[in-house]
């Protein structure tokens, strides 16, 4: 008997990374199973809540973070797969089969990532809203007990939603509150849309990053990398298996089996680690201050003169202490930076290798080439046909 054609709507916001991902699992779910559902979006991907009364649907997952969702959803009698975060409570969750990212391991994978770097001064920066039931304060909540558990002091700032109108005033909070922690403090922001803030703040500030402060996100957010001059180490949720496992719960409902109601929780899948927590253990703060001139100016060409220049330093005072700190010159650290500028730029993006020599400082693509096989044994061409 050939498997009936079913209506699934699926409620969720796609200019919300999570969202995004997890509408990706759905229908990676569909391509695996060939389960015979016809799919209810809106054109811009964005739901809009009378959309339910209007429709005859046999199915729905959707993401119930959104308070306005959660309450719309509330008593319906469709077939319905709650996704979104973890609880501590379990009287939080929906009464709904439920799928929930991880809140704690996310906060914990976070935390790990910047222990194992060698800091010691922890930080978290949240979101402030109303209501118990809400994402933002288990990580927050997870932040706390991890440092609880491991005997450090606790440092929190959080504020509300950010508009064209309060930008400036909560950004100049914000840098207020950076200036209270201790240096070599790592911050776990509770997305990376936060973490951009944070970014944006240290560098309005001259707070060198990841010198004096690390940052670390929550997302993934491809965007965010194009929108920070340093890049954004940040913990990757699993967000397609999240929409994967939803989608299998709700073809199990329509074929009438039995689905638990203990909610599933899915782990993280991993810290991708960039500039913003490439911290270096250094005490001498010229150093530090070389460090964060040449980070931000390699690709620009600059010669070791520049940086001496900057520090207004002697060559000999500079390269005794790059020693002393790195066991490094610190012409060496220049082009550690621009080849390593070009690597990631080969393997995360479709840049011409032309342009990324001119982009990354070199003077001839020739040059480059020479320059990345020494360093590699292979071309730029190579290099990027394996990644």
């Amino acid at each position: 008997m050939a498997e009936p054609y079913y209506k699934i709507a699926l409620f969720f916001n796609a200019n919300k990374v999570y969202d995004r991902q997890v509408v990706e699992g759905i229908g990676q779910y569909i391509q695996a199973s060939q389960c015979m559902w016809d799919i209810f979006v809106e054109d811009e991907f964005i739901y809009h809540a009378d959309s339910i009364n209007h429709l005859s649907i046999d199915g729905i997952i959707a993401d119930f973070d959104d308070p306005q969702t959660a309450k719309l959803l509330k008593h319906t009698q469709i077939p319905t797969i709650a996704v979104g975060g973890s609880y501590k409570h379990l009287d939080f969750y929906p009464h709904f089969p439920y799928v929930a990212t991880n809140n704690e391991a996310l906060v914990e994978l976070a935390f790990f990532h910047l222990q194992q770097k060698g800091l010691s001064h922890f930080a978290f920066y949240g979101l402030q809203i109303d209501g118990e039931k809400h994402w933002s304060k288990e990580r927050k909540n997870a932040f706390v007990a991890l440092m609880e558990k491991n005997h450090y002091p606790i440092h929190l700032y959080e504020c509300g939603q950010i508009n064209g109108q309060n930008w400036l005033t909560e950004q100049a909070k914000l840098i207020d509150w950076l200036k209270t922690l201790p240096l070599h403090t790592g911050i776990i922001a509770v997305t990376d849309a936060r973490a951009r803030h944070l970014l944006q703040a240290c560098e309005y500030s001259k707070i060198a990053v990841p010198e004096e402060l690390c940052i670390v996100g929550i997302d993934n957010e491809e965007l965010i990398q194009y929108l920070s001059r340093v890049s954004l180490s940040s913990v990757e949720q699993g967000t397609r298996e999240i929409g994967y496992q939803a989608a299998k719960l709700l073809h199990r409902l329509l074929n009438g089996q039995s689905v638990s109601h203990h909610p599933i929780l899915i782990p993280p899948i991993t810290v991708h680690a960039r500039n913003s927590t490439d911290y270096r253990s250094l005490s001498d703060p010229l150093v530090m201050q070389a460090m964060h001139y040449i980070r931000h100016r390699a690709c620009q060409g600059i010669k070791v003169e520049q940086v001496l220049d900057h520090l207004a330093t002697s060559r000999s005072n500079l390269e005794q202490r790059f020693k002393n700190e790195m066991n490094k010159t610190i012409h060496q650290v220049i082009h550690e930076e621009k080849i390593s500028r070009a690597k990631n730029l080969l393997q995360q993006t479709d840049i011409s290798i032309q342009e990324i020599a001119e982009i990354c400082g070199y003077p001839s693509i020739q040059y480059f080439y020479s320059v990345f096989k020494k360093e590699f044994d292979m071309t730029p061409k190579e290099f990027r046909k394996n990644s």
